[in-house]
């Protein structure tokens, strides 16, 4: 039976969402897997949601674009709003559990909707900058595409020429990458 994952990334221009989503996709590439991403930026890249559609599978992939996915995560209160199409019964919903007032727009037809500390976790354990990889490690969690492994060789990849700057970068971010998996393994 084809194994076929849908995720749909969304948050403000800045917070790392096309970046995740690209490492995610190339990491399952790599993998031998089939692997396509969508960005969204439109006027995003002046302050909206900029989202990200990912799809990846073990078999040929028909069509870049689907109607629902199987994991959304929601990194801002607009993002939150802006995903609500995606969902149905089969989707684990996740958004940060910094954001504020937005407990009346959480899809209320969702698989399991989850607020995780990926903001916190990163300002108080980690650094601010790694807060979309931490956000990498959950979906990576969520939705066992791919192996934790594979997302820091292709982080390693993307990121290679800073960690050789700065090798404390290469620690941080796989130190983010396994703490967002963390955050939600007992969740789902």
């Amino acid at each position: 039976m084809a194994k076929t994952v849908k995720l749909a990334l969304a948050g403000e221009g800045g917070q790392g969402v096309q970046s995740v989503a690209g490492i995610i996709v190339e990491a399952a590439y790599n993998e031998g897997m089939e692997a396509l991403y969508i960005p969204n930026f439109g006027v995003e890249q002046r302050g909206g949601v900029s989202v990200a559609y990912c799809q990846i599978s073990d078999e040929q992939i028909g069509s870049p674009k689907f109607v629902y996915a199987d994991l959304v995560i929601a990194l801002s209160d607009r993002a939150v709003r802006r995903t609500q199409q995606y969902v149905n019964k089969n989707t684990v919903f996740i958004y940060d559990s910094s954001i504020e007032g937005v407990e009346k727009d959480l899809p209320a037809n969702a698989k399991k909707v989850l607020a995780i500390p990926a903001l916190d976790t990163a300002k108080k354990e980690l650094h601010p900058r790694v807060f979309n990889v931490i956000i990498m490690g959950a979906a990576i969690a969520v939705t066992k595409i791919i192996e934790v492994e594979a997302a820091k060789k292709a982080l390693e990849k993307k990121l290679g020429y800073k960690f050789e700057q700065d090798p404390k970068l290469r620690e941080l971010n796989f130190k983010a990458l396994e703490r967002g998996a963390e955050l939600v393994k007992d969740l789902v």
